[in-house]
């Protein structure tokens, strides 16, 4: 029997992972290591993946979400795009708060009714935007205020993983859900460009982004790439923030007065964040969600906004 969620309290979480692929054989390694988390099971329509994860984590292997509905308070859906809003709804249908993988869905009506689901019945809806929990914001968050020019850079070697989508759904789509947390003004218009290399979709792109209080994002996405850059730089009135993901550094510029009315001066450089295990600290952050019942840092709201700038990206892109 389900845990009394009122009282926001559990004594052990019992949570599963549906999809054991690439990314959700990390989900459940996180949630097997978690000290008040019971990793009950991973799903997955391939029998043999399924076992080889849960074998090698001492939990169980099941080849379909029903045979976990009332096994689970909680449970990661990392399971291909195409499929997000299908599985989310059983789960959120009876009750199960649910972590689901970026991006939400691939419709704005399928986010929509998830969002409307979730509300119902009162469960946890958290997306997957991974580069919101990573330890650079810890560091720069603050310094970052009203930015007018924005560039991003996300390119690494070709995987078959995600390939059922554009390049947009599948990598671009971090970095538009970190352009509007930091621009709350709307989205005046579009120019994009991509092209299919090595997979049927759109597999390279840039996107530049205007909005209505003047400020532009340009975007970059590749995933036929021979090296992996994750990079992304604010230039604002009196500052420049500049994030590496990948080297764990940034830079931090900043124009101050000058003393006794002398000129003004630049101060700041760069510093290093160190560690950052951005999957750990977001499933730990589901878990304090599912556990207190306070929304989630990223939730099916914001999980549609950055779903509704990708899906008008690929509009403007397919009809040029």
């Amino acid at each position: 029997m389900r845990p009394e969620r009122k009282r926001g309290k559990v004594n052990r979480l019992r949570v599963a992972v549906v999809g054991a692929g690439y990314l959700g054989n990390f989900h459940a390694e996180k949630y097997a290591a978690m000290n008040d988390v019971d990793l009950v099971g991973v799903v997955d329509i391939d029998d043999v993946q399924a076992r080889a994860v849960a074998e090698r984590l001492g939990t169980k292997a099941y080849g379909s979400p029903e045979e976990i509905y009332s096994l689970v308070d909680a449970v990661s859906i990392v399971v291909p795009t195409s499929k997000h809003h299908a599985v989310a709804r059983e789960f959120i249908k009876r009750g199960v708060d649910v972590m689901i993988e970026k991006p939400i869905t691939t419709t704005l009506p399928q986010a929509t009714e998830l969002i409307r689901m979730a509300e119902k019945r009162g469960c946890i809806l958290q997306v997957g935007h991974l580069e919101r929990f990573n330890e650079v914001w810890k560091t720069v968050g603050s310094a970052i205020d009203e930015p007018k020019f924005i560039e991003a850079h996300r390119i690494g070697p070709f995987q078959a993983r995600g390939t059922d989508v554009d390049v947009i759904l599948d990598l671009m789509i971090h970095d538009i859900d970190i352009v509007l947390k930091f621009v709350s003004s709307p989205v005046k218009s579009i120019d994009s460009v991509g092209v299919p290399i090595l997979s049927p979709n759109v597999d390279i792109a840039n996107v530049r982004m205007h909005f209505q209080d003047g400020a532009v994002a340009n975007l970059t996405a590749s995933r036929v790439s021979l090296k992996k850059t994750r990079k992304i730089r604010f230039f604002q009135r009196d500052a420049y923030v500049s994030v590496d993901y990948d080297a764990g550094k940034v830079q931090v510029f900043q124009r101050v007065a000058g003393s006794d009315g002398s000129a003004p001066e630049i101060v700041g450089g760069e510093q290093e964040v160190g560690e950052s295990d951005a999957l750990q600290t977001e499933l730990e952050a589901f878990v304090r969600s599912v556990r207190t019942r306070e929304p989630p840092e990223v939730g099916g709201v914001e999980g549609k906004k950055a779903l509704q700038i990708a899906l008008r990206i690929i509009r403007k892109m397919r009809t040029g």
